[in-house]
């Protein structure tokens, strides 16, 4: 798309559909304008400027390689998004903002945002789709985005991390800078973000609260439509897991109340600083709408968190606590049309939820 607006290629970026139609795409604008990515070099120098060394506990490896970054936005750039309609009301062409040259200012929120700040007014007159990124470290991801014309909500746990962003993106990225807001906070505990809904989730998120981010950010932010998250190999193969896989388990349930997820690509250990001792893959998100069901989202992942907390064991002994008792929990399984006989791992995030309907049916 060209910058600044109308032009011929500045109508909506399209991409095939499920159903072979199209979808909204984000559209990734890259205007020239002097964004500069960060190399290994850059990032230790300005490690130590700040006096920042990469806490474990944070998990925190900063990605190194300009052509991850890069990779990672282009396949971000997929992702189908459409800002004013639930999943099942999507139009087959959304047409993109134009982006507009009014400056505003970068920032950085302390906790939680307040809607109808002025931000939000900023957010709409630079156009582009607003991002989340969690945990941007040093910027390396966060310079990418801002490089492909995106609005981009960072929020940062770590203080000095916080404080250092807006300066290192305004050296790094020159008038793209505006498009940047930090929100000093645990990802976790963030309810709001300045500026319009996001309409997306970008990011190299922490390994140890990946799953948790990844849950809380679709719950919280109903206007994400999708997500491209890198997260550890082994998280990525939980997060596209089926029923009747290895790997399937919580967050795959849990996940797929949200979203259809799939891998789309894996990071090799040298694109990090430091080294982390396992690999990273990059996981697609695609919100749809959650399974038709009267039951709660709550009480629903009560179901999934009872049948895989003793994952060999049949339903009709995993569910027995949580059901109130062995036979109950027959009842509530028969009543649901589910196999008391089967385990958690063959369900689908569908049948939990006929579960959960059933056990409101159920006496006790």
């Amino acid at each position: 798309m060209a910058c600044g607006g109308a032009g011929p290629d500045s109508g909506p970026a399209e991409a095939p559909g499920a159903s072979g139609g199209v979808a909204s795409r984000l559209a990734v604008r890259h205007c020239g304008d002097g964004v500069r990515l960060l190399t290994p070099r850059d990032i230790r120098t300005l490690a130590e400027r700040y006096g920042v060394r990469p806490v474990k506990s944070l998990g925190q490896n900063f990605v190194v390689d300009p052509g991850t970054v890069r990779r990672i936005v282009r396949l971000a750039g997929d992702l189908p998004v459409d800002d004013d309609a639930p999943p099942s009301e999507r139009s087959p062409a959304v047409r993109s903002p134009a982006a507009s040259a009014s400056p505003v200012r970068s920032g950085t929120t302390t906790g939680q945002a307040t809607p109808g700040d002025e931000e939000s007014g900023h957010q709409r007159a630079l156009g582009g789709h607003h991002v989340i990124e969690v945990g941007p470290g040093l910027g390396s991801l966060t310079l990418g985005l801002l490089e492909a014309g995106w609005r981009v909500t960072a929020i940062e746990i770590d203080r000095i991390l916080a404080g250092a962003l807006t300066e290192i993106v305004e050296e790094q990225a020159g008038g793209k800078a505006a498009g940047l807001s930090v929100v000093h906070a645990d990802a976790l505990a963030v309810r709001d973000v300045p500026g319009p809904p996001p309409c997306a989730l970008i990011a190299n998120l922490p390994y140890n609260v990946s799953v948790p981010v990844i849950l809380h950010a679709m719950a919280t932010f109903t206007g994400l439509r999708g997500a491209l998250v890198m997260v550890q190999s082994e998280v990525a193969d939980r997060l596209v897991a089926g029923p009747g896989g290895r790997a399937y388990g919580v967050p795959s349930a849990k996940l797929a109340w949200y979203a259809t997820a799939r891998r789309v690509g894996s990071v090799g250990r040298a694109a990090f600083w430091p080294v982390p001792r396992v690999d990273s893959a990059l996981v697609a998100l695609v919100r749809r709408e959650a399974p038709p069901t009267t039951a709660s989202r709550e009480t629903v992942f009560a179901v999934i968190d009872a049948a895989f907390s003793q994952r060999r064991k049949m339903l009709r002994s995993a569910l027995a606590a949580w059901a109130g008792g062995p036979e109950r929990a027959v009842a509530v399984l028969a009543a649901a049309g589910i196999d008391p006989t089967a385990r958690g791992d063959r369900l689908t995030v569908a049948q939990f939820a006929r579960i959960a309907e059933a056990d409101a049916e159920v006496g006790r």
